[in-house]
């Protein structure tokens, strides 16, 4: 074998060496990133996840997520109006060009968060619902202890840099822990998966506003959620995307540019989606084990799915599930529909993939003490006979 075969074959299998492995993802850009399946909450690719960063106008998620549930438990209406401050007038950045004393329906201003990422729309509405933006930060901050979210810290509405003040600071696995409990929210979809919008439509028609989100008009699926960007931060995204039953939130931050970000978001969502299948093991309904009921009646009664039982799966790997049913122990009767008597699991390997409650058929009744001294009298004339 000649000399320059053998270069060129060892060149070749140093390349071959180099290569990502076959079905994987390539090296992640950006300083942090996170691809997890929201329902399940499997984590399917990480790097510094955990790590504290900050995270500009991503930060205006968890704006969007307090007054929209402020909105569903009555305390705001879509349709009050809110009066901008010379506080929240001055912001500067993305904004409405808000003046001081101008009146707008929360409604409209929530789309200038969501699809403008607007500054001064921000501060408006943490205004309105708290008192002031301080109040409101407090709010956000003791909302992300309560979602668990560990390495978050908020000081202020809006993600903008202050002064001898630090950024919001969040870590890819928070941001996508909250795009997880955002998608729950009511109406909250509604508004991030909107790419275009016009302010004041009844009078100047000034701004119109381009979702920051382009993904929403260029990946196929991508219905969601929220960009930002500064100097510090650099370019960072959550987003969200479901096709064939299967829901991904990927989040990508400190990216060095918008193309950057973009990229970085696609190849997360393009290796979940290639990867991974949506699979509905059981129906809502069916049946998947017995339980015997020796004081109720019916005596013995299925043991059925509440709700469709959905994984996520790795593709090809559909054959080596397995699953595991376990009923609550000493279940007595009365048992309603509905009462939850145990869990079934999918497990591939020693991964669990999910978990779902396990409900009766019917309602079991409990045998008055005559019928259950017959019931016990039947079983023993049985075994002697």
């Amino acid at each position: 074998m000649g000399k320059g075969l053998i270069t060129w074959l060892v060149a070749v299998l140093i390349i071959l060496v180099m290569l990502p492995a076959c079905g994987g993802a390539a090296e992640l850009s950006g300083q942090a990133a996170y691809l997890m399946d929201p329902y399940s909450g499997r984590v399917f690719l990480e790097k510094d996840s955990e790590t504290p960063l900050p995270v500009a106008s991503v930060s205006k998620l968890m704006t969007l997520v307090l007054v929209l549930e402020a909105v569903d438990r009555g305390e705001a209406a879509l349709t009050d109006l809110v009066t901008a401050s010379p506080f929240a007038a001055s912001k500067r950045g993305s904004r409405i060009w808000l003046e001081a004393g101008e009146q707008l329906p929360l409604g409209e201003l929530v789309y200038a968060i969501a699809v403008g990422s607007a500054n001064d729309a921000a501060v408006a509405v943490a205004e309105f619902l708290a008192g002031s933006e301080e109040l409101f930060v407090d709010w956000m901050n003791e909302r992300a202890k309560e979602l668990g979210l560990t390495a978050t810290k908020f000081v202020n509405s809006t993600g903008l840099p202050e002064e001898d003040t630090p950024p919001n600071m969040m870590s890819a696995k928070d941001v996508a822990r909250l795009a997880q409990y955002a998608l729950q929210v009511p109406r909250l979809m509604d508004y991030v998966s909107t790419y275009e919008y016009t302010m004041r439509a009844d009078t100047t028609k000034i701004p119109v506003l381009w979702n920051g989100n382009k993904l929403l008009r260029r990946y196929y699926g991508v219905d969601g959620m929220k960009t930002g960007f500064t100097t510090e931060a650099g370019y960072c995204m959550v987003a969200t995307a479901e096709r064939d039953s299967l829901r991904l939130i990927a989040v990508t931050l400190g990216n060095k540019s918008e193309e950057e970000r973009e990229s970085a978001a696609r190849e997360l969502l393009d290796y979940g989606f290639r990867k991974y299948q949506s699979m509905e093991l059981y129906s809502q309904g069916t049946a998947v084990s017995v339980l015997d009921c020796p004081n109720g009646n019916p005596r013995s009664v299925d043991v059925v799915l509440p709700n469709d039982f959905r994984i996520t799966v790795e593709r090809g790997k559909e054959m080596d599930l397995v699953t595991v049913i376990k009923l609550n122990a000493d279940l007595q009767a009365p048992i309603a529909q509905g009462d939850t008597v145990g869990t079934i699991t999918a497990i591939y390997q020693d991964e669990v993939l999910g978990t779902n409650t396990l409900t009766v058929a019917q309602d079991v009744q409990k045998l008055s003490l005559p019928a259950l001294v017959y019931r016990l009298a039947q079983g023993l004339a049985q075994a002697v006979f």
